[in-house]
């Protein structure tokens, strides 16, 4: 894949990304004056300032012309080098067709750079775009949407954190309430607000229910053979800064049987102070009950370092897993998970005739956001049977690592931050061979749909 150009390739692009936008003029061809109430302030407000407010989870609020000004240099730095947004695909390789995508386009990455560069001109109010209206961080993000809150809310156990103290996780087990079988069609997890969204680095929600093995549940159990694989059929959502949860396709879902249990796994990390009574919520937003989808979605935990990871100091290493499809399925997304000297990740299909396609990769890992790249419908990886997938991950344990807390130290597989692991969270949609052949032949469609389309306007 690349061979050793490919080593460096995330380092390459993210330098030479960096390079061009500082070393290019300022919109020498633009037919008017940037300024912040036309141009500058709708980019801001489509992509930064839902973080960037106050009360929010950012570090500064970028809510005004005074406030972006005043930060002008670090948002500059941010924005140049593609670490905020917090959106790290890389856009020159695999599938880049997302229901989320929150990154600025080439374009508004141009403007805004070209304003920060320049006198950073005000302009005519009567050009600033009204304020926006932001979800309210303590609502359920997904209500809009559906139209109603979650149909069932299953809550952790309070959790009390001290203001010092080394990483915890937490294991409590809730019952769900549930007395009949439910069809899931979307997950959230939120931590309380606002607290405990400050101290929850991750969470892991297992399903706990007693259900006949069927053929495809028994198989996806022995999925992944890596000794540290925990995501069998039993893993429910996982959540990390940077997610909220899942929807899932029209005629697919997770199943919910009756009696059934949440194992929660909460990763806490001190912040300086005391923090009582986190805790974290799942909501549940379910099928109408005569309503039952054709497939079940499986969330997927993809290892990309086999059985060891062992990262010597000063150095980069690569390491790579394997994974074999025993029936045809639709991947819903893509989400790496790594820690602070985690560098890239890649996803790779190796089909059935040998041939290989980078379905998705992270060239810009920040270790501090988890993105969840979830596929638009029609873009999402469909793959035969016997399809083999690669995950290859890069981590930098040199001193060039901003990240890197100490690259003298040998680094090993571990649960906290300062320790390293490298997989990819993927919900897994299996379907039959006859819906996979058309759902092919439905693209295939479309595809020469638009073809015609297109060469129609010629």
């Amino acid at each position: 894949m690349r061979g050793n150009n490919f080593i460096r390739g995330p380092a390459t692009m993210f330098f030479a990304l960096a390079c061009a936008i500082m070393a290019r003029p300022a919109l020498a061809d633009a037919q008017e004056e940037l300024t912040y109430a036309k141009h500058v302030a709708p980019i801001l407000q489509e992509n930064c300032q839902v973080c960037h407010q106050p009360g929010s989870i950012a570090p500064m609020s970028l809510m005004t012309f005074e406030a972006v000004k005043r930060y002008a240099p670090r948002i500059r730095e941010k924005v140049s080098q593609r670490v905020m947004p917090p959106w790290h695909i890389d856009r020159s390789v695999g599938v880049q067709e997302f229901k989320n995508d929150r990154g600025l386009t080439d374009e508004e990455l141009e403007t805004l750079v070209a304003w920060l560069d320049g006198d950073m001109p005000y302009g005519d109010e009567a050009d600033l775009p009204p304020a926006p209206d932001f979800p309210d961080g303590s609502e359920w993000q997904f209500k809009e949407q559906f139209g109603r809150p979650p149909d069932l809310v299953v809550k952790s156990d309070p959790y009390t954190l001290a203001a010092k103290t080394q990483d915890k996780w937490f294991r409590p087990l809730t019952e769900t309430g549930l007395t009949e079988e439910r069809w899931v069609k979307a997950i959230e997890i939120r931590p309380s607000w606002p607290d405990g969204r400050s101290v929850v680095h991750h969470t892991l929600a297992f399903l706990v229910q007693q259900e006949d093995p069927d053929e495809m549940s028994e198989a996806t159990a022995a999925l992944a053979t890596s000794s540290r694989s925990m995501g069998g059929p039993g893993l429910f959502m996982e959540w990390a800064v940077g997610k909220v949860g899942e929807i899932f396709p029209d005629g697919a879902g997770k199943l919910m049987l009756p009696g059934s249990r949440i194992s929660w796994e909460v990763h806490y990390h001190a912040i300086g102070r005391e923090v009582e009574d986190s805790y974290v919520e799942l909501g549940l937003w379910f099928y109408p009950k005569d309503e039952v989808p054709e497939n079940r979605t499986r969330l997927r935990y993809f290892n990309a370092t086999g059985d060891d990871l062992d990262i010597a100091p000063g150095k980069i290493a690569v390491t790579q897993d394997f994974y074999t499809l025993r029936w045809p399925a639709r991947l819903e997304n893509f989400q790496p998970h790594m820690h602070m000297r985690g560098k890239a990740m890649s996803m790779t299909a190796i089909y059935p005739d040998g041939r290989k396609e980078i379905l998705s990769q992270v060239s810009n890992f920040q270790w501090n956001w988890h993105v969840n790249y979830i596929y638009a419908d029609h873009a999402a990886p469909l793959l035969p049977a016997g399809t083999t997938l690669a995950f290859t991950a890069w981590h930098d344990n040199t001193p060039e690592n901003p990240n890197n807390p100490d690259h003298t130290q040998w680094v090993g597989w571990g649960d906290r931050t300062i320790d390293e692991m490298a997989h990819a969270w993927v919900d897994v949609t299996y379907i039959t061979e006859e819906q996979y052949a058309a759902e092919i032949a439905r693209r295939e469609a479309l595809a020469q749909e638009q073809e015609t389309k297109e060469g129609g306007k010629r």
